[in-house]
């Protein structure tokens, strides 16, 4: 049976700073489940009192059921990503995974199997010090999976990824979370969470907001992007995802749009006045110097007689 991760009545506190505070929330096998919230709400934190890296003030997290220092084999039942790969830069990332593969007893092949995997085959001999952000997150997946684990707890691992990278981590977590494993994964970035996550533990200041299915059913999200839906439903120009994230929790001012209500958007000057909106800067500026020369020349013309006529024998002079 594949464990669940569990979190009850986390707090933590550094000095009179408060990172946690009474967080709780159950992740099942079988389904991608995303950590959201912004930057600072508490995500990391809480994903290292889960991992024993630090010691909660209150409450009790566990993986099936048991505090993770208390599992008899973490890397081959928990694959952790926490902001880096952790690879030496002067060691390649074949002798970096070997070495994963022998501190989680498992044979130096399975470092060639999640090297295909990941994709990172071709950079095999390469030293982990000249990798790319992308590549060092895929090294640090790759790193994660060497045990063959049953729990993924993944922290922001679509950062420094490409959008090819990006959609071949989607597929590959959900193709993981359909072989029945446990796969968290924390972000704060809602668009992208949003495809990939089945369901959502939100978190802000410290505290678990809301938690939701999020996916929709395929139908529903094909009719969506063609647009078929019913014109009679209030705020049917918004898909329903979108409904659903904007009044999950209301009082907190990064879920709701900024006034409670979204602004009209701005038609183009093209749409108001095509006349106007066909002009562009140069043209204004080619118009605006043909009119001064004009000026130019026409006062030219009116001064230069009025000199001669000055300037004609028999006309008084004041010296």
């Amino acid at each position: 049976m594949t464990p669940s991760i569990e979190a009850r009545h986390l707090g933590k506190r550094f000095g009179p700073a408060r990172a946690v505070e009474d967080v709780s929330f159950e992740v099942i096998p079988g389904r991608v489940t995303g950590f959201l919230g912004p930057n600072g709400a508490g995500k990391t934190t809480t994903l290292r009192m889960l991992l024993g890296l630090v010691t909660p003030a209150s409450g009790t997290a566990t993986i099936g059921g048991r505090p993770y220092r208390e599992l008899a084999c973490p890397l081959r039942q928990v694959g952790v990503v926490l902001e880096s790969s952790g690879a030496h830069p002067g060691r390649t990332a074949r002798a970096h995974l070997r070495l994963q593969a022998m501190l989680a007893g498992v044979p130096a092949a399975r470092a060639e199997e999640v090297l295909a995997l990941t994709g990172l085959s071709d950079a095999a001999g390469r030293r982990a010090g000249g990798f790319s952000l992308g590549m060092r997150q895929r090294l640090g997946l790759a790193g994660a999976l060497i045990g063959d684990p049953a729990v993924l707890i993944l922290d922001e691992p679509a950062n420094g990824l490409d959008p090819d990278g990006v959609r071949w981590l989607r597929e590959l977590l959900r193709r993981l979370a359909g072989e029945g494993r446990t796969v968290l994964l924390s972000s704060h970035l809602l668009a992208e969470a949003a495809q990939t996550v089945d369901e959502v533990i939100i978190l802000d200041r410290g505290r678990t907001g809301v938690r939701r299915a999020e996916r929709e059913p395929a139908h529903a999200a094909q009719d969506h992007r063609r647009g078929r839906h019913d014109p009679h439903q209030r705020g049917h120009h918004r898909p329903a995802a979108h409904r659903r994230r904007r009044h999950a929790h209301p009082d907190r001012g990064w879920l709701q749009p900024r006034g409670g209500r979204r602004r009209r958007p701005r038609r183009p000057l093209a749409a108001i006045h095509p006349a106007k909106g066909q002009r562009r800067p140069g043209r204004v500026y080619y118009e605006t110097l043909g009119a001064g020369l004009v000026l130019a020349l026409f006062i030219i013309l009116l001064t230069v007689p009025l000199l001669r006529r000055m300037s004609a024998p028999g006309n008084v002079r004041f010296e």
